[in-house]
C-alpha cells in the first residue's frame, strides 16, 4: 500500500474545475441580473436632490 492515494485523473479535474467555474457564473447571473429588486431603489449620491436656499437670493 502506498502512503499517498492514487492522483486523481484528468477528466475528473477538468470536470470539476468546469463545474465551479459555471457554478460561480450561475451565482454572479442569479444576483445581478435575475434576483429581483425592492420596489424602491435607494438613492445614490448623483440622484440626491439638489440643496436650494429657502428664500431666492435676488
Amino acid at each position: 500500500m502506498s502512503p499517498f492515494p492514487d492522483p486523481l485523473p484528468d477528466r475528473v479535474v477538468l470536470l470539476t474545475l468546469v463545474a465551479t467555474v459555471m457554478l460561480c457564473f450561475a451565482l454572479v447571473f442569479w444576483f445581478v441580473r435575475l434576483n429581483p429588486s425592492p420596489a424602491q431603489q435607494p438613492l445614490q449620491w448623483r440622484q440626491s436632490p439638489a440643496a436650494r436656499p429657502a428664500q431666492p437670493l435676488i
